[in-house]
């Protein structure tokens, strides 16, 4: 039975999970983090137990290290159940990779020269990269980029109203994130559907505290919310999201803001947290029907956006067959997903109240009605898994 280690690495931290092709079962699964902090942290899971360790972890090597001798001290055996591929996921690809890309040193060349569009993504990634190579050096590595499912983007959707000549010399486009979700919930909902992938219109709303749309038209991303980075589109847990880039300039001008400190405000201090001191939906819901007003306006905020980007999508898409939430807030907000939907009934969406709130959790749930022209799904997301199939998938090739 073939296996595949899922690894995704952070500058002080790596998750990891063994999964089982199959049948897509996980294994094992485990966190080492604090790399370089001085006392680091080990977490290793399998057939429902844990194994936590505390000790110095310098490095990423010293953290493959620890994460290899759990395997061989819990299991399952890695001498019983050697990878056949190790998938590394990679947050930035550029415009260069528009797939799963098994790993040599040019491609880690790539990566790292891509740190410039990523540097607080793709510096980590590399280190787990390098680490694991040296760690399974017989294994094919495979890079899986968030970004690689948007490359079937149109110009016109990912092209910015910029000079040109300074747009190419940095590199500034719509790349877009999320991508494995966005790519494993669509073939997930047509699956469910019974209905041919490359028939169908679809648009996915991944909600969690990063939070991005994407308009998909028979399994191919025509367009979607983030863009050259993973701060505009939706309203996030502690982003902005879109806004007007002269707010920018009147704050470094009136303000004072530096450069730092803009980017500390946009990505951290702004979003939900910024408009209501919490990033947490479940806590702004309860304070909203408590009567804060402040938690009510983001919630509003919120969800005035994703309604905005359903009617843009469902313009460039021509309509949909299948509206799909997925993530943290997408699976387990009822509230928002009815808010999102509010007033799409002109495009046949039909929301039913009792399914929507009775959607169950970790399964594929249809919330609309059985007449509803566009299908409406809860649909769990499963980056791991997604990985894991486009790792497998590379390394056969």
């Amino acid at each position: 039975m073939p296996v595949v280690l899922v690894v995704n690495s952070g500058s002080s931290s790596f998750k990891y999970q063994l999964i089982e092709m199959d049948g897509e079962r996980v294994l094992a699964s485990g966190l080492v983090e604090r790399i370089g902090e001085g006392e680091g942290r080990a977490e290793h899971r399998t057939a429902g137990e844990s194994f936590p360790v505390s000790q110095d972890i310098p490095d990423h090597t010293a953290g493959f290290g620890l994460m290899i001798d759990a395997f061989a001290a819990h299991g399952p055996s890695l001498e019983q159940n050697p990878p056949v591929a190790v998938g590394h996921r990679v947050v930035h690809g550029g415009a260069r990779f528009f797939e799963a890309t098994v790993i040599d040193d040019l491609v880690e060349i790539n990566i790292d020269d891509l740190s410039v569009l990523a540097p607080l993504h793709n510096p980590g990634a590399l280190q787990g990269i390098r680490a694991a190579r040296r760690a399974f050096a017989d294994v094919p590595h495979v890079a899986v980029f968030d970004t690689a499912f948007h490359q079937t983007m149109p110009p016109a959707a990912y092209t910015y109203a910029l000079d040109r000549a300074t747009a190419e010399k940095h590199r500034i486009r719509r790349y877009g994130f999320h991508g494995t979700s966005h790519k494993f919930v669509s073939e997930a909902a047509a699956a469910h559907l019974g209905r041919p992938l490359a028939e169908l219109k679809q648009i996915v709303f991944h909600l969690g505290n990063g939070a991005s749309a994407a308009a998909i038209d028979g399994g191919r991303s025509v367009d979607t919310s983030m863009g050259f980075t993973p701060l505009e589109g939706l309203v996030m847990g502690t982003r902005t999201g879109d806004i007007d880039p002269a707010i920018l300039i009147h704050l470094q001008r009136r303000a004072g803001l530096t450069t730092r400190e803009l980017d500390d405000l946009l990505n951290k201090r702004s979003g939900l947290v910024g408009l209501a001191g919490a990033n947490d939906m479940r806590d702004l819901t309860a304070r909203a029907e408590a009567g804060d007003v402040a938690a009510r306006l983001a919630i509003d905020v919120y969800t005035h956006r994703l309604r905005a980007y359903a009617g843009a999508y469902l313009a460039q898409l021509g309509g949909a067959d299948v509206i799909s939430f997925t993530a943290g807030v997408g699976e387990n907000s009822p509230h928002i997903r009815e808010a999102a939907l509010r007033g799409l009934e002109f495009a046949g969406v039909e929301l039913d109240a009792e399914r929507n709130e009775g959607a169950r959790r970790g399964e594929i749930t249809r919330i609309s009605t059985d007449s509803s022209r566009v299908a409406v799904l809860v649909v769990p997301t499963d980056e791991e898994v997604e990985i894991a199939r486009q790792a497998f998938a590379a390394a056969r090739d």
